[in-house]
């Protein structure tokens, strides 16, 4: 006889990264057993205000500030040693609760310094990366000349292979000006990665299988967001990895049928950082505004974010293709006071109006419905205490993009949160 199969809840952004996940993980990581990170590097950052207190995450599962989850980093992240032991120092008592794939991908400080060369070797034709060797340590992953966290058990080994491929490569790193490692230096750096990170380096294939099997609660935590997936975003200025729900598959060792519930995170208006199209950027005072209030600069680089309208066509877009059944609806807080608040419902590309995303967004020009603002919506926790105007603004949003608000965030703290369920 069949009996029902426990999922995994998945939680995935819905517009170009930053857009709150953090919160959304950290809530929802109180009522689940397990967190796992399934893709991207160092290169994302959740941030948490837990008790005043502000947390910075980029490798290590949100699911690390409940004491009673436990965390995997799966196989389909890039993991720097160096950024997570240094991650790992902020918190007590990780072993037991703290897993990384022995199959995820090695980033290393190399990586990060040909992707700093390749950048400035490109001009103004630069992607924006972070510069941190995301897309360097999933280039080798491809190339199948990358290295896997499970190596570090081995570092003589890994040291010659790690040598081996910079004489392969010395006439392209000349060309970059990256130099090559000094063996004895890189055998002590990797001996030193092994000795604070083996007791976490597991098969973390056979532990999700295992507590899937054993009825725990799981949760799945992306990075990024849909906007900046390799397949589906706005390709070439996108990130190295799959951001969408699918990636959680390919990341964790799970198929399609383990996942359950998929929530889908959104600001109430839109950000990116770095170069690319974003049709719904707006260039004046109200995107400096929008920056202003929603303190819009990146957790990992400090960078100012893009800052612009929502977009109703490329959420309608990120829906689909995530499977989303609730969308959380973050910083609703930041438009308060605006005396009218836009959302971007269609694009003009040469000279028609379309309402899908197109294989090429960089000359996609916003159509834009306007909505009455409304005054304050911070701290607020219960629906009906909205104001009349944003409650219209969500329904709104709701129709245009398939899928309903089931948790609105007014605040960065964890208890500003409005939980709508399934109906009201």
């Amino acid at each position: 006889m069949n009996q029902e199969r426990n999922r995994a809840d998945l939680i995935v952004g819905l517009q170009w990264g930053d857009e709150g996940k953090g919160k959304i993980v950290d809530h929802m990581a109180q009522t689940h057993d397990i967190v796992c990170r399934f893709a991207g590097g160092h290169n994302a950052g959740h941030t948490i205000v837990v008790d005043e207190k502000t947390y910075a995450l980029h490798l290590i599962p949100s699911g690390v500030l409940n004491p009673n989850a436990r965390n995997i980093v799966g196989n389909g992240v890039v993991l720097s040693p160096v950024d997570f032991i240094k991650e790992m120092s902020q918190f007590d008592d990780l072993e037991g609760r703290l897993f990384i794939s022995d199959k995820a991908h090695l980033l290393l400080p190399y990586h990060a310094l040909i992707d700093q060369a390749k950048e400035l070797l490109k001009g103004d034709k630069a992607i924006g990366t972070t510069g941190k060797g995301i897309g360097p340590a999933y280039g080798d992953k491809i190339a199948r000349v990358g290295h896997r966290v499970g190596e570090l058990h081995h570092p003589e080994k890994l040291t010659d292979k790690i040598m081996h491929y910079f004489e392969e490569n010395r006439a392209i790193f000349d060309v970059m000006g990256v130099a090559s490692p000094k063996r004895d230096a890189l055998l002590a750096e990797l001996e030193g990665y092994r000795s604070v990170l083996s007791p976490y380096i597991v098969d973390t294939t056979l532990l999700v299988w295992k507590a899937l099997e054993s009825g725990d609660k799981m949760l799945l935590e992306g990075a990024q967001g849909t906007m900046l997936d390799i397949d589906h975003g706005t390709y070439p200025y996108v990130t190295s990895s799959t951001t969408v729900s699918a990636g959680a598959c390919s990341g964790l060792g799970l198929n399609p049928k383990d996942i359950g519930k998929v929530t889908g995170i959104a600001k109430a208006y839109c950000t990116r950082v770095g170069n690319g199209p974003f049709p719904s950027e707006d260039f004046g005072e109200e995107g400096e505004r929008l920056r202003k209030n929603g303190h819009e600069f990146g957790t990992t680089t400090g960078r100012p974010r893009r800052c612009g309208w929502f977009d109703a066509v490329a959420m309608k877009h990120a829906v689909r293709i995530n499977g989303v059944d609730q969308i959380a609806l973050m910083k609703l807080d930041v438009l308060d006071g605006f005396d009218e608040v836009k959302v971007c419902v269609a694009y003009e590309v040469d000279g028609k109006e379309i309402d899908y995303v197109p294989y090429d967004l960089e000359d996609a020009t916003p159509v834009y419905k306007s909505f009455p603002g409304w005054e304050k919506t911070e701290g607020v926790r219960k629906f009906d205490d909205l104001p009349e105007t944003a409650k219209t603004y969500i329904e709104a949003l709701e129709a245009m993009v398939g899928a309903r608000m089931g948790i609105i965030s007014t605040s960065p703290q964890r208890e500003d949160t409005i939980i709508r369920g399934e109906a009201e």
